[in-house]
């Protein structure tokens, strides 16, 4: 099966950096929102993406509750595997029933 692995527009010191701006001056702004739009329009990315990125950064840290980034890649993984291991055995199981059906379609022999 081909990786198809996501690709970032951004490199990882770029989120490092992001991530360090807004830690720093999000107390200059009401929300967390606010500071994310003010920053990523400044940066040049999406509030979205950075707001994103920081709530990531706290799953990651421990410090709010959701799949850590090492979590959410060994899903992936294991659901990769599931769907190969069901296609796998989708084929065994015609192969299987050809074959039966081929043991009651040749002549008895004595």
């Amino acid at each position: 099966m081909v990786d198809k692995t996501k690709t970032s527009r951004y490199s990882p010191a770029f989120h490092e950096r992001a991530l360090r701006l807004l830690d720093e001056h999000r107390s200059d702004y009401p929300s967390i929102s606010a500071a994310c739009r003010e920053i990523s329009d400044k940066l040049g990315c999406s509030g979205d993406n950075l707001h994103d990125w920081w709530k990531q950064a706290r799953r990651n840290a421990g410090t709010q509750p959701g799949p850590t980034t090492a979590e959410t890649a060994r899903i992936r993984a294991l659901k990769c595997e599931v769907r190969e291991l069901r296609q796998a055995n989708e084929i065994l199981k015609k192969a299987s029933a050809y074959f039966v059906r081929a043991e009651f379609d040749r002549p008895f022999r004595k």
